[in-house]
């Protein structure tokens, strides 16, 4: 499924198509209500209908709101809608990120080290705080860390699966995204 520019999605109106993946496209978009721009990721109709893929997908959308972390996107909303076809879409709504993937600089050739070096502890203290909520990405490549002007942003959290024998170490009531701690 394509989502024409000028396509609505709720209060989002699609700008362009800026992706994709094996879970479905992802497409540039305006918050009417906000005005600001948006990523939205969609999830492709024919995997919509599969009830456990359906329940990845919303798990991916608890997964990112649980995080809160300045290296790892932030989501914004989730979503249901029908297009006007009457075809039904399943959303979240993200940052938009003004930048590139760390796989399309790579591309362009090696990194200077000290630059490398600070992807590499942006990397690494966003994985931190997920293995902190008891969170394994599971998907990290190139290709899923974005580089924005502000640094490094951690995506697609499609894949992370929670531990459930991990509570964050500096708050033992605190429970992993998924559970409650018995007391």
């Amino acid at each position: 499924m394509a989502l024409a520019p000028g396509s609505r999605l709720g209060p989002y109106e699609v700008v362009a198509r800026i992706g994709a993946g094996g879970m479905g496209e992802v497409y540039r978009a305006t918050d009417t209500r906000l005005g600001r721009a948006v990523a939205i990721k969609v999830l492709a109709p024919h995997l919509a209908a599969d009830p456990e893929v359906r329940a990845r997908f919303d798990r991916e959308g608890r997964t990112i709101s649980s995080l809160g972390h300045p290296n790892i996107c932030t989501l914004f909303d989730i979503g249901s809608d029908r297009l006007s076809s009457g075809e039904a879409v399943e959303y979240l709504v993200l940052e938009f990120l003004d930048g590139e993937t760390l796989g399309a600089r790579l591309g362009r050739g090696p990194l200077p080290v000290d630059q490398a070096l600070r992807y590499v502890i942006q990397i690494c203290d966003a994985l931190d705080a997920a293995h902190r909520r008891g969170l394994t990405h599971r998907d990290l490549k190139p290709g899923n860390v974005m580089i924005t002007s502000a640094g490094i942003k951690l995506l697609d959290f499609g894949l992370a699966k929670p531990r459930r024998d991990v509570v964050a170490s500096s708050d033992r009531t605190a429970a992993t995204p998924f559970e409650s701690v018995a007391t």
